[in-house]
C-alpha cells in the first residue's frame, strides 16, 4: 500500500520539529472573487478543506488577509479539532482595504496584532509557521520586523518564521536576525526569476514554497502555445497542470507545493500530480522553456 507521504511527493522537515508531505494545499482561493469576501458556495469550500485532509494533505497555507478573515474562519469551521500532524502556515505584513487592494502593514506592533488575529480566528494556541510578507518598503527595518516575530516565538505563539516575496539579499539579511524555516516566492515552470533563491534555500535546508505554482491564472498560455506542456502531458497521460506541479516536485527536494482551488475535482487532480513521473526527456524539454532567472515572456 502506498503511504500518504509517498503519494504526496515524499516528506520534508520544516524547521526543527515539523515534518510535512511535500504536496500541500493553498487555501487562498476559498475566499470570494479577487480573494475578497465570502465564497459563493460555503459548503463546497468546507468540503474542499475536509477532502484535502482525507487525501493526506498535512500542510495548509492561509492568511488572515484572505477574505479578509474569511479563509481562516472556514479552516477553523471545517477542520477543528485539528489533527496532530496538520501544519497551518499563515502570512502577516499586509492588509486589504475597502477596495480590496493589498497594502503593507509591517510595523512591529501591527505584526504582533496580526499574529494574535490569526491565532484567534484559526482558534489555535500557537502558529506552526508565520511568513513575513514583503509588500513594499515602508522604512521599517527588517531587523525590527523580525524582532517582533522572534519575541512571539520566545513566547511560544510562533513555532517557525518564514519570508514571502523577498529577494536573495533580503533573505540573507533576515538570516542574520532570525532562523528562517521557509521562503514563499513566485516560481513555476514558466517563471523562474527566483531560481537563485531556490538554490540558496536548498543549500540552507530551508523550504521553498512557490506561490502561483501553475502561473497566475495559468499564465503559461505561451508555453501551451509552444506545445511543450501539452506534448509532455499527452505522453504521461496527465493534465498540463499536473505536469507543471510534477516538474516542481522533481526540480528540487526542498520545494513544497501549495496549489490552491475551490473545486473538489481540481483538488483531486492537483493531488494526483505527485504520482506523475517525468522522464529525463520530459524534464529537459520543460527546462528549455526558459533559462534560470527568466520568465517565459523574457525568453521570447
Amino acid at each position: 500500500m502506498t503511504s500518504a507521504s509517498t503519494a504526496l511527493g515524499g516528506e520534508f522537515q520544516l524547521g526543527a520539529d515539523l515534518t510535512v508531505n511535500r504536496l500541500g494545499f493553498g487555501a487562498m482561493q476559498l475566499a470570494g472573487p479577487g480573494v475578497y469576501g465570502p465564497p459563493a458556495d460555503r459548503k463546497r469550500a468546507i468540503r474542499v478543506l475536509r477532502r484535502a485532509v482525507e487525501l493526506g494533505i498535512d500542510h495548509i497555507d492561509t492568511s488572515d488577509f484572505y477574505g479578509p478573515w474569511v479563509v481562516n474562519e472556514l479552516i477553523a469551521e471545517a477542520l477543528r479539532p485539528y489533527g496532530d500532524d496538520l501544519v497551518l502556515a499563515t502570512k502577516i505584513g499586509a492588509y486589504r482595504d475597502h477596495q480590496a487592494a493589498w497594502l503593507p502593514l509591517n510595523h512591529p506592533d501591527a505584526l504582533r496584532a496580526q499574529v494574535h488575529d490569526n491565532l484567534r480566528r484559526l482558534r489555535l494556541d500557537a502558529l506552526d509557521l508565520v511568513y513575513l510578507r514583503h509588500v513594499a518598503d515602508t522604512g521599517i527595518s527588517l531587523a525590527d520586523q523580525l524582532g517582533a516575530l522572534a519575541e512571539l516565538r520566545e513566547q511560544g505563539l510562533v513555532r517557525n518564521i518564514g519570508l514571502s516575496n523577498v529577494s536573495v539579499e533580503q533573505y540573507a539579511e533576515a538570516r542574520r536576525h532570525a532562523e528562517i524555516a521557509a521562503v514563499q516566492n513566485l516560481y513555476n515552470v514558466v517563471n523562474r526569476t527566483s531560481a537563485e533563491l531556490l538554490r540558496v534555500t536548498a543549500d540552507d535546508g530551508a523550504a521553498f514554497v512557490p506561490f502561483f505554482p501553475l502561473g497566475s491564472g495559468f499564465a503559461d498560455s505561451r508555453a501551451r502555445e509552444d506545445g511543450v506542456l501539452r506534448a509532455v502531458a499527452e505522453r504521461r497521460g496527465a493534465t498540463q497542470a499536473q505536469v507543471s506541479l510534477a516538474w516542481l516536485l522533481q526540480r528540487s527536494p526542498n520545494i513544497l507545493l501549495i496549489p490552491g482551488t475551490s473545486s473538489p475535482e481540481h483538488l483531486e487532480e492537483n493531488t494526483a500530480a505527485a504520482g506523475v513521473a517525468l522522464t529525463a526527456e520530459d524534464i529537459a524539454e520543460l527546462n528549455a522553456l526558459v533559462a534560470e532567472g527568466e520568465t517565459l515572456e523574457e525568453a521570447h
